[in-house]
């Protein structure tokens, strides 16, 4: 029998502490060998596209394996596949969704993460390589990548957030799932608690990301308005 998890147990610190060590050696990398750097960001890249093959496989394996866990079609997959492919190609649009979704969701995940079992399960470990690798992506890829989101971002973000929620909740008519937690909240504590009952919580949830959005663009956002008066 697996052990329960915990947030912010020991193991749960360890993955905290382990992905703020693996964002700085990541922009080390950066600055000191380009090379290094691209070897490392491709590794990380492959772990963030393997991560549904991964999460199958133990899911399979613990006797787990269910339409609500078998595709990867929650928020924080979304953002793990437009991660890979941004640390393979630097894609923009793909380093856009990865920023956005990323810090605005899966970092949520990974402070108050929806998981049942503790380290060393394999679901502890694909739980934690897609919300980590995710969030340390999210901001790599604007930071030391150099790529930032581009002017228009937040209206094209929110055209991919509602066609996702749309397509979520199709899906989850089909499958009877819970893709993108559009039909319940999730079992663990966490920030959509505080957002009301269903369905009014999906509404509040839609109000915060383009909060959040807007408040991810802004550094952004200002920098563009001084480069502009500065020409």
């Amino acid at each position: 029998m697996p052990a329960p998890f915990h947030a912010f147990s020991p193991s749960h610190q360890t993955v905290l502490w382990l992905a703020l060590i693996s964002l700085i050696l990541l922009a080390v990398a950066r600055w000191k060998s380009p090379l290094l750097a691209m070897r490392m960001e491709r590794i990380l890249g492959t772990a963030l596209l393997l991560t549904w093959p991964l999460a199958l496989l133990s899911h399979w394996q613990a006797g787990t394996l269910e339409w609500a866990n078998a595709l990867p079609y929650h928020f924080c997959d979304i953002a793990a596949v437009s991660g890979g492919i941004a640390l393979w190609t630097r894609h923009r649009t793909a380093a856009e969704i990865v920023y956005f979704f990323g810090l605005a969701g899966t970092l949520q995940g990974l402070i108050t993460p929806n998981l049942k079992v503790d380290f060393p399960d394999p679901r502890f470990f694909a739980f934690f390589i897609l919300h980590a690798g995710v969030v340390v992506t999210a901001l790599h890829v604007v930071t030391s990548m150099r790529c930032p989101p581009r002017s228009g971002a937040i209206l094209r973000m929110f055209g991919v957030t509602m066609t996702y929620a749309f397509s979520a909740a199709l899906l989850n008519k089909l499958l009877n799932t819970n893709y993108g937690f559009l039909c319940h909240k999730p079992d663990q504590a966490s920030l959509m608690d505080s957002l009301g009952a269903w369905p009014w919580y999906i509404g509040s949830m839609i109000l915060l990301c383009m909060t959040l959005y807007s408040l991810l663009y802004l550094p952004f956002y200002i920098t563009q308005m001084r480069s502009n008066k500065s020409v």
